[in-house]
């Protein structure tokens, strides 16, 4: 039975309404009402796919009951503590976290209140540990949306209002093998996009390059996905040159490749990895970052945050490792990211704007170009796409903040093959409206 409205909110009253909303925050006409697993309701009773999770953070979908209920319990028990003491949810998070990482990587801190300030601690952990400065991230990179964070970020257009300061920040070429900026092609490329980070290193940094911070799927930036051994010869090359390698998971994290985090997806171990999003099962908010042991020995104080190691959201995540944490589960995003990867290279040989399908589990990208030929991206027409799809009852994000030319596909991971079934037959109906 569809989950639907019970009230229904006039159009007058819902632009009334939204007259108090700060301009910026770009909000569409739409309001939903109601959600359940993919699935989400409109005031007007309309039913709609949601193919981003939320923003990529509903692992368990909407209104998972085990996930509430484990909340329910412990808001009953207690709502708030300072991150200052010790409760159960944060203490079992840690060690349910510290079971599913890489083994490398045996302490978390969950006194943080965002993936951006997560990434943050991770820069600060790598300069404390190293006495050193320098941070080396990716052109088209995301990382977050506090001041440091955009200044990391390899996104020019989020910086150009603010004066934020550059100092000890360096930007290189994301492995980006559809469009390669060395003008190479993979696996005939012998990975010298690794061997450019290195002359980077040995001869344009300052020769106090603390870290590397990478998202081992790009997230916001088209859903590139590197070879497996681009990130072994990466990390081989961190350890020469005693950098530490970060890992930003929370995109990729908590099961969205099919396995547990893309670090074990892409057989490597980082030194540092920031967790969010997706570690809260149905939407609540939390992040944590894990490490190795050497870095556990920077003062709590230089980087904690009130809302950090919050005991709901810990409860909330102790449920979700709990669900996702078994192979059936696993085995789930893999065969219905298959089911939907074989969908969409099925439409890139029917339709001339599609260039690229990418992916890897349940995170894929698709390409739009304006000739398969010319590769030329065609930003205008992936819009023109997202924006049609919501008549067919798609909500689908793009890339770059809607200046890229991949639309992505992350739905919830508990998503069943059928409803991935129904979500790409109302995608080929968007997308035969543009066939040309």
């Amino acid at each position: 039975m569809s989950v639907l409205a019970k009230e229904k909110i006039t159009y007058e009253n819902a632009q009334e309404l939204k007259s108090y909303i700060f301009r910026g925050d770009g909000i569409k006409d739409i309001e939903f009402t109601t959600g359940n697993g993919v699935y989400l309701w409109d005031s007007e009773g309309k039913k709609y796919i949601d193919c981003a999770a939320g923003t990529f953070n509903l692992s368990l979908g909407y209104q998972n009951k085990e996930v509430i209920d484990a909340v329910k319990d412990q808001a009953d028990k207690m709502v708030h503590l300072s991150s200052s003491y010790l409760s159960r949810p944060v203490l079992e998070l840690a060690k349910k976290l510290v079971e599913v990482s890489p083994k490398n990587l045996t302490k978390v801190t969950t006194k943080v209140s965002s993936g951006s300030t997560a990434n943050e601690g991770a820069i600060k952990l790598a300069q404390y540990y190293t006495g050193k400065r320098e941070v080396i991230s990716f052109y088209r990179s995301h990382v977050g949306q506090t001041i440091f964070m955009q200044t990391v970020s390899g996104l020019s257009f989020r910086r150009k209002p603010f004066n934020f300061s550059q100092n000890n920040i360096s930007h290189i070429p994301y492995p980006y093998c559809y469009r390669c900026h060395l003008e190479s092609e993979y696996p005939k490329c012998n990975y010298k996009c690794v061997e450019q980070i290195r002359d980077y290193i040995l001869y344009g940094s300052s020769g106090n390059v603390s870290c590397i911070i990478m998202e081992p799927i790009l997230g916001n930036g088209g859903n590139q996905v590197p070879p497996k051994e681009f990130f072994h010869r990466l990390k081989q090359l961190c350890d020469e040159e005693d950098i530490v390698l970060i890992f930003d998971e929370i995109q990729t994290g908590i099961g969205r490749t099919g396995k547990m985090f893309a670090a074990q997806y892409f057989e490597v171990e980082p030194n540092i990895m920031s967790v969010a999003k997706g570690l809260g099962g149905t939407g609540f908010q939390i992040a944590a970052i894990l490490m190795e042991e050497k870095f556990n020995i920077m003062e709590g104080y230089l980087h904690s945050f009130t809302y950090g190691s919050n005991v709901l959201s810990c409860a909330a995540g102790v449920k979700t490792l709990d669900m996702i944490n078994n192979d059936e589960f696993f085995d789930n995003v893999t065969n219905c990211g298959n089911f939907i990867m074989e969908r969409l290279n099925k439409f890139k040989e029917k339709y001339e704007f599609i260039g690229d399908v990418r992916g890897v589990g349940l995170m894929i990208g698709v390409e739009i170009v304006k000739d398969k030929q010319s590769k030329e991206p065609d930003s205008k027409l992936t819009n023109e796409i997202v924006k049609r799809a919501l008549d067919h009852g798609l909500l689908i994000r793009t890339s770059l903040y809607g200046f890229g030319n991949v639309f992505k596909i992350r739905p919830s991971l508990n998503i069943t093959l059928e409803e991935c079934e129904e979500m790409m037959t109302r995608l080929k109906k968007v997308l035969d409206e543009f066939q040309r």
